[in-house]
């Protein structure tokens, strides 16, 4: 599995000094997500567009 280069989260870009990160692993790579923005990736995951490949096609929980 490869890793995302950057240890921040998709969305506010925070890192782990500033934030606890919570790791997500997709399509073979290691992302971070703040628990801030795990709604986001729960419940409109459309808005990480560009940001995380393939939430486009995402469907909200």
């Amino acid at each position: 599995m490869e890793d995302h280069k950057e240890k921040v989260c998709l969305f506010c870009k925070r890192d782990e000094n500033q934030v606890p990160l919570v790791q997500v692993d997709y399509k073979g790579h290691n992302y971070y997500i703040c628990p801030q923005h795990i709604p986001v990736l729960i419940h409109d995951p459309g808005q990480l567009e560009g940001i995380l490949p393939g939430a486009e096609n995402m469907q909200a929980g």
